[in-house]
């Protein structure tokens, strides 16, 4: 059994949280941290008692992307491939709405995952950046969506960095707040979306995803 790499609470007034919880490894997306973050959003995709989902990272880091260990050990290329398919497969097909509680670094797959929320809270120690430019495809559509095809390009093609300031300017994140107020804002934004009943926010992200053309066979090119 793999150590318990994410954590979950609640729901609590239908808000749950869910920690990455491998901040010696800067929360970097393992096959065991996928898998078990996959299995959760499964849980509380079928929870009539949940609304909305608040995610950060345990430590100073959100998420330093995949761990990029696991790419050189090739006897792990079928389980790895087929971990990462399904856990973006279960945040882009995640039926209620996700707000990423960004409390440091979001790089590569981390970078990915607070793109794939719906909404973002970044503390001001938040940086973003695609390092994995160079050397491997960006998943370009949902951050297309979210901040045009001009700074989508910039960002996908360069990996430059930018700070939690710039991100608000640019429109990736959606709030900044202080480190200490980080994850009380973002439940917040969370338990605010959560006093709509299930089945309108059911409804609502569905013509959200719907909308934004994001199906995971086009957004990922699978």
């Amino acid at each position: 059994m793999s150590a318990d790499l994410v954590a979950v609470t609640g729901p609590h007034d239908g808000v749950a949280v869910l920690t990455l919880k491998r901040p010696g490894r800067k929360n970097a997306l393992s096959i065991a941290l996928r898998d078990q973050m996959s299995d959760a959003l499964d849980r509380l995709a079928v929870d009539d008692a949940f609304h909305a989902l608040v995610i950060t990272g345990e430590g100073d880091v959100f998420s330093a992307g995949f761990d990029l260990d696991e790419f050189a050990s090739p006897e792990l290329a079928d389980e790895l491939w087929a971990s990462s398919d399904r856990w973006h497969r279960s945040l882009l097909e995640f039926p209620l709405p996700m707000v990423a509680a960004v409390n440091g670094a979001a790089y590569g797959g981390g970078f990915d995952l607070a793109v794939m929320c719906d909404l973002r809270v970044a503390a001001t120690a938040a940086r973003f950046a695609h390092p994995e430019h160079s050397f491997s495809q960006v998943v370009y559509g949902p951050l297309h969506d979210l901040v045009g095809g001009s700074v989508a390009r910039d960002l996908a093609l360069t990996g430059r960095r930018v700070d939690a300031e710039e991100a608000h300017r640019l429109g990736i994140v959606n709030r900044v707040v202080s480190p200490a107020d980080l994850l009380a804002e973002a439940r917040a934004v969370a338990t605010e979306i959560a006093l709509a009943p299930r089945e309108v926010l059911l409804a609502m992200i569905a013509k959200i995803r719907r909308r934004a053309g994001i199906t995971p066979g086009a957004t990922l090119d699978l």
